[in-house]
């Protein structure tokens, strides 16, 4: 497989690396003419990048979730408890 950084590790990719990555290796599946062996790499390389991509994406959702409850009108209400 020739990606443009095949031996980047995922888990150091920032959301929009493994996102740029991602939309490369879709293109490139659908384009087709890959040998076997390397479209199977692509497909689990992409996988790997989607589940980063939901990694990032989980994580800012859940430090917007934790800064609008720390700021939200009812956020002493959970410290009476």
């Amino acid at each position: 497989m020739s990606t443009d950084e095949p031996s980047t590790d995922v888990s150091a990719l920032s959301y929009e690396q493994a996102r740029d990555e991602l939309v490369q290796v879709v293109a490139r599946l659908e384009a087709g003419g890959e040998p076997l062996e390397d479209s199977l790499a692509l497909w689990e390389r992409g996988e790997a990048l989607a589940a980063r991509c939901q990694q990032w994406l989980d994580g800012a959702r859940e430090r917007l979730a934790a800064a609008q409850a720390a700021s939200g009108p009812g956020a002493d209400a959970d410290e009476e408890d």
